[in-house]
């Protein structure tokens, strides 16, 4: 008779939270690829960022615009991240990993603000920003050369970890691989006290998105979008699980963090 197999350990239980940093308006057409089943009238668009702690680790997801690029493209601050996470308890220097989800401009801007952090992000992506595609306007449009220059900056401090497709951050925090949006696209996929949730960043910017099957206009690449849908309906645990990268609903569905307005509490269940 063979031993019995020990249990699976359980990985730890982390707490997430969205950061709303930033607000835009914009028309419901201009937020879908197909147009034609979409009612014209007013969607806007949130910037957020995510903090997830747990584990005696405290890792940010996506950094924000910069206050260069908020002066810009005509963007306002209604809440800096660093005051959100001095709201949660955190100094910049408390941050010890940042994972940039993708390096457009309002992602990976105010990388230099947490000096201690190491910074995780997909081989594919920094080929794509300092590639042959930057010569195309179109292409460079989403990202800030700062940006850039400061995740190389770091990479030259030796602060910067490569993953090349799936990998585990640390037990119950994990990044994948989606591509669509940008070819080196990752999400997080974090396990909460309420399950596995999937930090989806912009391989989903709505809800609607998701539902409909019919993705954000800002694409490298549509089929591996679309096909991004599934693998992430296969991370999390259930729909309700899945936590889009620019939706208002987030705000509107998730508990607050504390009496202020402007951070979320992801690990509890959404209304």
């Amino acid at each position: 008779m063979s031993a019995a197999q020990p249990a699976p350990a359980v990985p730890p239980i982390h707490e997430v939270y969205a950061i709303r940093y930033a607000s835009v308006q914009r028309r419901a057409v201009d937020n879908f690829l197909s147009r034609g089943d979409v009612h014209d009238g007013p969607m806007p668009l949130d910037f957020y960022c995510w903090l997830v702690r747990g584990a005696g680790r405290a890792v940010l997801v996506d950094t924000g615009f910069s206050a260069c690029s908020a002066r810009a493209r005509g963007r306002a601050f209604s809440l800096q991240p660093e005051a959100a996470l001095a709201r949660l308890g955190l100094a910049r220097e408390d941050i010890g990993d940042i994972v940039l989800t993708h390096l457009h401009y309002d992602h990976a801007g105010n990388v230099e603000a947490y000096p201690r952090a190491q910074v995780h992000l997909q081989d594919a992506e920094m080929r794509y920003a300092t590639g042959r595609y930057m010569c195309f306007e179109a292409m460079r449009h989403f990202f800030s050369a700062d940006d850039v220059q400061a995740v190389v900056r770091r990479l030259y401090a030796g602060r910067v970890r490569f993953h090349d497709g799936d990998s585990q951050l640390a037990p119950g925090l994990e990044l994948y691989r989606i591509g669509g949006h940008t070819p080196g696209l990752q999400v997080v996929r974090v396990h909460t006290a309420r399950g596995w949730i999937v930090l989806a960043s912009d391989a989903l910017h709505y809800y609607r998105n998701y539902t409909d099957h019919n993705p954000f206009p800002a694409i490298f690449h549509v089929g591996d979008m679309l096909e991004g849908y599934a693998r992430i309906r296969s991370l999390a645990d259930s729909d309700a699980h899945i936590v889009p990268g620019h939706d208002p609903l987030v705000a509107e569905r998730y508990p607050r963090a504390d009496a202020g307005d402007g951070i979320y509490r992801l690990d509890m269940p959404p209304s």
